[in-house]
Order: structure tokens, then C-alpha cells, then sequence
């Protein structure tokens, strides 16, 4: 799988406006650099729903401590933590 970093970024937004949708908030909206969970638009289940996809999508194992703010904590955080994981 070719990883691009503009796809990985609109496929992690997708997944973050489906999983607000099913909890009838709006994150159409939500900016690449916008902080997931102080936004509010996805609840603690839902976060944990968003890591499992990513997880499955990118087979991509975690380690417990990788998963952060600083790591999982924005669009543009995920997409640059799984592409330097993958191309190292």
C-alpha cells in the first residue's frame, strides 16, 4: 500500500466526521492542526473507536505508549506519526 499523506489525512477526517455524526455532533468543520478531543465532537468511546480504525485501516499495531496527544492528538498528527513508523 503507497501511503500519501493527503489521502491519510482525508481518510482520518472522514472517519472523525462519521464517528461525530453517529453521536449527532457536527465536525465537518474540524481543521487538520484542531486538537480531536478538546473539540468535543467525538466522546472517550468514540476516540477509542477512531485508534481501533487506524490501527486496522493502516495495520498499524500500537504500543501503549504511543498512544498520545502528541502522536494521535490532531488529523496531521496521525498522518505524520504513521508515516514516519512506516517509512522507518
Amino acid at each position: 500500500m503507497t501511503l500519501e499523506r493527503d489521502t491519510i489525512k482525508t481518510a482520518i477526517r472522514q472517519k472523525v466526521i462519521d464517528l461525530a455524526n453517529k453521536l449527532g455532533e457536527d465536525a465537518s468543520d474540524i481543521s487538520d492542526e484542531d486538537i480531536i478531543p478538546a473539540t468535543g465532537a467525538l466522546d472517550s468511546a468514540a476516540i477509542l473507536e477512531l485508534v481501533v480504525w487506524y490501527e486496522k485501516t493502516y495495520d498499524f499495531p500500537l504500543k501503549q505508549e504511543e498512544i498520545n496527544i502528541d502522536n494521535l492528538g490532531s488529523i496531521n498528527a496521525m498522518a505524520d506519526f504513521l508515516l514516519a513508523r512506516k517509512s522507518g
